[in-house]
């Protein structure tokens, strides 16, 4: 066999070789590096390039080094779970940088972590004064997580004591100008209500690009022109309005009548519609 097609077979096998060894370490080695997992990921592409290439290596003494160089990290990280003192060792322990507000000038040369470093971690995470954090720590990964101030975390929903349903995830029903049947069905829908929802909003399905189903239950579109656009909804609003409407009417017929009886009538409903507007509005809003 040639020199260029071994390069080709090797490079090949090799390439979805270290695609399921990848895959089979977790995605956590994906996005969160350790020492052991930056040298393992180092070591097996340095290994893979010089298998691919070098045609004098036995190609099966290679595969055997990179298996070998696979379930190391494997055992080990079995052995993290359950011990939290190799958990430690492999994957090292979080650093406090700041404490009630005051640097830990010592931590930081320790971690070799510069005010450079910890200026640019702040920032980017929209904290540009360090008086400004409680606390911070240095992760393992290299990461910093900030507690701000109470005085400086912004205000919640549940602060000022305002209820917002929850939320769930939206559901992609059309993509690429075709519907998507099974999330349908896990909305519980059809696609008889699709195309109605459609022809609410004159749109065919051809010419959608992307069209979710948010928790409310509503459509929303976009289509392939960027030029045209797409109604709002606004069953919501209307309902509110509508809602809000038959509120003050029963209002003014309590004070156009001179029937006690209707009056109390009137007014008993106007304060029990009063009520439901209240508890159904941030379900109408949002």
């Amino acid at each position: 066999m040639t020199d260029w097609l071994q390069i080709l077979l090797r490079s090949f096998s090799l390439v979805i070789i270290l695609f399921f060894v990848t895959k089979w370490m977790g995605k956590k080695r994906i996005r969160q590096l350790s020492i052991f997992d930056y040298i393992t990921g180092f070591v097996l592409g340095s290994l893979v390039a010089i298998i691919s290439i070098d045609t004098s290596i036995n190609y099966f003494y290679g595969i055997m080094a990179i298996f070998i160089w696979f379930i190391l990290p494997f055992i080990f990280d079995f052995l993290s779970l359950k011990s939290k003192l190799v958990r430690n060792f492999i994957d090292g322990k979080s650093t406090v940088i700041i404490k009630e507000g005051k640097i830990m000038e010592d931590n930081m040369k320790k971690e070799r972590f510069t005010t450079e470093d910890l200026l640019y971690h702040l920032r980017s995470q929209k904290i540009f004064e360090v008086g400004d954090v409680e606390f911070a720590l240095l992760e393992p990964t290299g990461e910093l997580t900030v507690l701000p101030k109470t005085d400086q975390t912004p205000v919640t929903a549940k602060d000022l004591n305002i209820k917002i349903p929850a939320k769930r995830e939206p559901q992609t029903v059309i993509m690429d100008g075709n519907m998507m049947l099974e999330p349908l069905a896990t909305l519980s829908l059809n696609p008889k209500w699709l195309n109605n929802e459609l022809e609410k909003i004159n749109v065919t399905i051809e010419n959608v690009f992307l069209g979710q189903v948010n928790s409310d239950g509503q459509l929303t579109v976009d289509l392939y022109d960027d030029k045209l656009s797409v109604p709002t909804p606004m069953e919501k609003p209307l309902l509110l309005a509508t809602l809000k409407k038959i509120e003050a009417d029963l209002q003014l017929f309590a004070l156009a009548t001179n029937n006690e009886q209707s009056k109390q009538l009137y007014e008993k409903n106007a304060l029990k519609l009063e009520q439901l507007i209240k508890n159904i509005s941030p379900y109408l809003k949002y």
